[in-house]
């Protein structure tokens, strides 16, 4: 598995049980995401140029 898609995934799943569950660690999940999301978006960007 690709190192950025399980990065991604666990990401994921504790912004979910943060939501569901009360789980709290601050905003930090929440900007991880949105690092992951930019990161996410420059690699397809930089794929469609090769």
């Amino acid at each position: 598995m690709d190192p950025l898609t399980l990065l991604i995934v666990l990401l994921v799943l504790m912004w979910a049980m943060g939501l569901l569950g009360g789980f709290s660690a601050g905003g930090l999940i929440h900007i991880l995401l949105v690092v992951v999301l930019i990161v996410v978006v420059i690699k397809i960007l930089q794929d469609r140029r090769l």
